[in-house]
């Protein structure tokens, strides 16, 4: 069985602020050429078959980025009925996840059901025999690997990668404030949950955004992936849609997104760069 970890990983990132378009400018005046933004709204999400050798009591599977099928770094949403529960399986590759809504069980075959809230973080190691289940009316995670293929594979072909899963209620969810902002009720906080933000490879952060916050994200990054965890939020490159949870957006190299949000919001953030709030 597997334990609950307080994440306190306090290895302090600059982070900062947003905006999006072909050209634009953060509040601190700076001016980002990039025509990479993308923004997928949840509705927009293309969803297939999980595993298709289960047919239709397979979870269904939408590609945010990346390809599960190729040995590239990839992102995508999992959707499950309520009452879903997976035969015990193992998959060929680690994976972290997020709950994005429902309740999700991820453990061994013989634990005792765990079930896991809205953004809760865990994480699933390559060759560890395990079930997941689901229960709500709408059951969705984020869940993404650092190379593909995404495969699922029989208990039979079970082994030890020396990793161990991890499972973080949002409860045990260390918040702090970002090292270029003076602190307020008003300013954005942060939260590590993997991966080292002061060297060049990837890590992810939560972003919780306050109620009315009107700004930018100012990525620095060769590549930046964000979803939607909590709350709803508008990006300046898509202004007439609202990005919902589930809902996704991204940029590679220096990039500025302007987002605002009407209510207090929390976004699950990939990158390799340091990134600017404000």
């Amino acid at each position: 069985m597997r334990l609950l970890i307080v994440f306190s990983i306090i290895t302090l990132l600059t982070t900062g602020c947003t905006i999006e378009k072909s050209v634009d400018e953060d509040a601190s005046g700076a001016v980002v050429d990039n025509p990479t933004v993308k923004v997928i709204t949840l509705s927009e999400v293309n969803w297939q078959a999980l595993n298709p050798a289960r047919g239709d009591k397979s979870p269904q599977a939408g590609t945010l980025w990346g390809d599960r099928g190729a040995e590239v770094p990839t992102g995508f949403l999992a959707k499950f009925i309520d009452g879903f529960s997976s035969p015990p399986h193992i998959h060929n590759a680690t994976y972290k996840a997020v709950v994005i809504s429902g309740l999700i069980h991820n453990d061994d075959p013989d634990a005792a059901n765990m079930w896991m809230p809205t953004g809760s973080f865990w994480t699933q190691p390559k060759g560890e025999t395990h079930i997941t289940s689901a229960k709500g009316e709408t059951n969705i995670a984020l869940v993404e690997i650092d190379r593909g293929p995404y495969l699922v594979k029989p208990t039979t072909e079970a082994f030890d990668s020396g990793e161990r899963p991890v499972n973080v209620d949002p409860s045990n969810i260390i918040w702090l404030d970002p090292p270029d902002i003076t602190p307020s009720e008003s300013s954005p906080m942060i939260a590590y949950l993997w991966g080292n933000p002061k060297g060049s490879m990837p890590y992810g952060t939560f972003v919780k955004l306050p109620s009315g916050y009107n700004g930018t994200l100012h990525s620095y990054g060769s590549t930046l992936h964000a979803v939607v965890i909590t709350g709803e939020l508008q990006h300046a490159s898509a202004s007439d849609k609202v990005l919902v949870p589930g809902s996704y957006f991204s940029s590679e190299g220096e990039a500025l997104h302007q987002l605002s949000s009407a209510e207090e919001s929390i976004i699950y953030i990939n990158t390799n760069g340091k990134y600017q709030l404000r």
